[in-house]
């Protein structure tokens, strides 16, 4: 059965974080209750209306993605049972397929983005400038074409409210060092590079996606947060995809789409979303999870 959570409460356990989908709670030790809610944000705006079992779908995806990935960068999910962190009372079943217990980490203050494909904000910077990030790419692309391969463009990390903005690497380096940068590019390609290879038997094309890490405290870097979901990817059928329009996505795609419609600013409040919006945008995320789950073929 799904649930639908818009904002957890979990009394007791101390509210650390709550941003724009995720509320961090914290632990006992060095971990971390993270709860995926079913809050939906767009253009860096939390949306008022939720999309009901996104916040299940979400963290399904991310820990198969976790486990998969584990032998290429560690990851912030600890082996504690949920059952053994929730307050007394709790509905279990509301939180059970939306909460993991992590490492508590010291995050990394950048949104590391991996791109095979330009779109989104890359493609308005390249019309802009011919770069992405500080990265030049070859003249006369298209919207949506694939890139000779993919590049790291780095983002800031905005507050809740603000717009992330794409940096240079060479802004990461000032942020938080030469060695460490350089840590961080090769394990976003890394993963980038991986996961599109497992997508795309699977028809889907990975068109760009964000990554967050933290440093534990033996100083060794670990992807946090969330892996390769709809919230934080562009996700395109390969049968539908064509160069030169922004392609139909099972992502969030389809309600950034419907919001370009409106006269809306982009900044808080946000509108509400439409029921068939809603229900549109949670096939789409069941749909990816079905295509990635690991008894697909």
């Amino acid at each position: 059965m799904t649930t639908t959570l818009h904002t957890s409460d979990l009394p007791g356990l101390p509210l650390l974080h709550r941003g724009k989908v995720r509320d961090v709670y914290g632990l006992p030790g060095d971990e971390l209750l993270i709860v995926a809610t079913d809050r939906l944000s767009a253009f860096d705006v939390v949306l008022p209306d939720p999309i009901p079992g996104k916040g299940e779908m979400l963290t399904q995806m991310s820990n198969a993605w976790f486990a998969r990935t584990a032998h290429l960068v560690p990851n912030h999910l600890s082996a504690t049972p949920l059952a053994d962190v929730l307050p007394a009372g709790t509905d279990y079943a509301l939180y059970a397929k939306r909460s993991v217990v992590a490492k508590r980490l010291k995050a990394l203050p950048v949104e590391a983005i991996a791109r095979g494909y330009i779109i989104g904000s890359g493609w308005k910077d390249y019309q802009k400038t011919g770069a992405i990030s500080g990265v030049t790419l070859p003249p006369g692309l298209q919207q949506a074409q694939q890139l000779p391969e993919p590049i790291f463009t780095p983002s800031s990390k905005a507050a809740v409210g603000d717009h992330d903005e794409n940096i240079s690497f060479e802004r990461v380096v000032d942020l938080i060092g030469a060695d460490l940068a350089a840590q961080v590019r090769e394990a976003t390609l890394t993963l980038y590079t991986f996961a599109s290879e497992f997508a795309a038997q699977r028809g889907i094309l990975i068109a760009d996606t964000k990554f967050e890490f933290g440093l534990d405290e033996r100083g060794n870097l670990l992807v946090m947060d969330e892996v390769l979901t709809p919230d934080s990817s562009r996700y395109w059928p390969a049968d539908e995809y064509r160069v030169g329009i922004s392609p139909p996505s099972y992502d969030k795609q389809f309600v950034r789409d419907y919001l370009e419609t409106l006269d809306w600013n982009k900044t808080a409040p946000g509108p509400r979303i439409p029921a068939d919006v809603l229900a549109g945008t949670a096939a789409r995320y069941a749909e990816a999870l079905r295509r990635l789950s690991d008894d697909a073929v």
